[in-house]
């Protein structure tokens, strides 16, 4: 055996254990404006990101309004249609508003996150009404 081959194994064996491995799995719609985040801020339109870069809270992360301007790092892993998603983009998003009482109606209903157009875009095919998304409270 060389000298190279347990290194190997190592770097192998690190990035299987560290990659997104404390990440939960759920799904992802989308909505689009008008975007008032009237369950956390009280419509103060002044709490989205200026990267429009948020999501609305579905009630499995939504901990009775506790997730209000969390940020999560989200990445689509799967979805219905083939080639949909974009595994290789990762983005942060900041939760502003819940899902259920969101202005705008989801894309899909019962997603965990309703992302806005521009950060479900970041991810994935805009067309898709759902994906499967990797997610972590950052």
């Amino acid at each position: 055996m060389s000298q190279q081959q347990p290194w190997l194994f190592i770097i192998f064996l690190l990035t299987t254990l560290f990659h997104m491995s404390i990440a939960d799995v759920g799904s992802a719609a989308h909505y689009s404006p008008p975007y008032i985040p009237t369950a956390c801020f009280g419509n103060d339109e002044s709490q989205f990101p200026t990267s429009n870069l948020f999501a609305a809270a579905g009630d499995g992360i939504w901990d009775n309004g506790a997730s209000c301007g969390r940020q999560y790092l989200v990445r689509c892993i799967s979805a219905a249609n083939p080639r949909t998603c974009n595994p290789s983009q990762t983005i942060q998003v900041k939760i502003v508003d819940r899902a259920d009482t969101s202005v705008s109606r989801p894309s899909s209903n019962g997603a965990t996150m309703v992302l806005s157009t521009t950060a479900f875009g970041a991810i994935a095919n805009p067309s898709a009404a759902s994906v499967n998304i990797e997610y972590q409270q950052v």
